[in-house]
């Protein structure tokens, strides 16, 4: 029986809390060194895409800048852009919030990185319902939480409309003078929905490979049934069998096959040369990723109190959660706090654990762990067991985070049959066996 391919990408590290930034070998989040390097170590190891995040605010905790952020981000597209130039295979994926952009502008952007990187752009979209965030844009406000999928289902319908608007025999080559358009071969777009209101011609023909890959991470049932129907790729943090056959099972509604649509889960990875090397080692990640400072805010985003006053290293406080209100901006808010904070409880007190052990026992981030072999067994026994298409490896350290995996454990998932020895296509799509 044919063994599935495993799909593999690499994330940028940014706004969490797995990017150790005490570690020496820590980098620049803004220096394009650091996106070359990490970009070029993928595409040695063969992955389908490279992937950035998108942060359109820095956070803040008790109204001040957090520490903990990163503080100065460049927009995504215009480092895919450029990063397209120094890379020849490897995707390039960005997120862009469909709550802050328009369609037609945001289309055109997508497009040219398409067009420049010769067919391997990809859209990660995400929606926004913060007021905090709004607050940079225009419209001074935001987009209800009821609304944002609405909007974006309606944003990613009219952007394919003006990717698709150009009929492959648009442009004609003439002998005597060049390339020259036919009138007839692009189309006029006349859309009107609830969202937006858009009438005109695209400037761009279609790109390499159609219009972008389409990625999307939402969790929600309402994200699951948009991923369904619109989706290439899911970006998860479920690496679950039962996961993938709920989303899996949506397609068919929308007339669309497994293959069409990858979930890929985001993870990371501790290695070492014994697998008792490899537990030390993902539990020294652990301890640099969740130092004292980041510990205290964790529990702050929980109680939304101040808790500066309080020791990580001595036991969670017998004072109770203020529900009323939190403490930090910016972040994915909690759904129920008092239930997380009564779960929190009941684990320190079983386990005896310090504020400190207790944040890096409830945020642990190591997904697979163990020796090259070991690691590489893993990924590919959760793929045949259809857990995930793929993983989206996030790396603790920039820019040399990704390194390691690429030199040990990518050749242990080729000699297994179950990852390209070469790129075998040009496009994304073609990485990503989306056809």
């Amino acid at each position: 029986m044919t063994r599935r391919q495993v799909h593999l990408a690499a994330h940028f590290p940014g706004v969490n809390n797995t990017t150790v930034w005490t570690d020496p070998r820590s980098g620049s989040q803004i220096d394009f060194a650091s996106f070359v390097h990490l970009a070029r170590t993928a595409e040695r190891g063969k992955f389908d895409f490279f992937f950035l995040a998108e942060g359109l605010r820095l956070r803040e905790l008790k109204g001040r800048i957090h520490d903990l952020d990163v503080v100065g981000r460049p927009e995504s597209l215009t480092v895919l852009s450029a990063l397209a130039a120094v890379t020849e295979w490897l995707g390039l994926a960005g997120t862009v919030n469909a709550t802050f952009n328009e369609p037609y502008e945001l289309a055109r952007r997508l497009s040219t990185l398409d067009h420049l990187s010769g067919g391997r752009a990809a859209w990660n979209v995400v929606t926004t319902s913060d007021a905090f965030t709004g607050e940079n844009f225009r419209r001074g406000g935001y987009l209800d939480k009821a609304h944002r999928y609405e909007r974006a289902e309606e944003f990613v319908r009219l952007a394919r409309e003006l990717w698709d608007s150009w009929r492959p025999d648009a442009i004609v080559a003439d002998p005597s003078t060049g390339r020259f358009l036919r009138d007839d071969g692009i189309g006029t777009v006349e859309h009107r929905g609830t969202h937006f209101s858009v009438e005109g011609r695209f400037t761009l023909p279609r790109s390499p490979q159609g219009h972008p890959v389409i990625i999307q991470a939402g969790d929600s049932d309402e994200g699951r049934e948009f991923a369904a129907a619109n989706a290439d790729v899911i970006f998860t943090p479920h690496v679950d069998p039962v996961f993938y056959a709920d989303v899996k099972g949506r397609l068919a509604a929308y007339g669309r096959k497994p293959h069409q649509l990858k979930i890929m889960p985001g993870v990371t990875f501790a290695l070492g040369d014994t697998e008792a090397e490899a537990v030390e080692n993902a539990a020294a990640i652990r301890r640099q990723q969740v130092g004292p400072q980041t510990a205290i805010a964790f529990l702050e985003q929980i109680w939304g109190r101040d808790m500066s006053a309080y020791d990580p290293d001595g036991p969670l406080p017998d004072v109770e959660p203020d529900l009323a209100e939190g403490v930090s901006q910016g972040r994915v808010p909690v759904k129920d706090r008092a239930a997380v904070a009564a779960k929190w409880r009941a684990l320190a007190e079983e386990k005896d654990l310090t504020i400190r052990e207790l944040v890096i026992e409830v945020t642990g981030r190591q997904t697979f762990i163990g020796t090259p072999q070991s690691v590489a067994r893993q990924i590919d026994e959760q793929v045949q067991a259809n857990a995930a298409d793929g993983f989206i490896l996030v790396p603790h350290l920039t820019p040399g985070g990704l390194d390691e995996f690429v030199d040990r454990v990518v050749p242990e998932l080729q000699e297994r049959g179950v990852f390209r020895t070469e790129y075998t296509g040009s496009t994304l799509r073609d990485h990503l066996e989306l056809a």
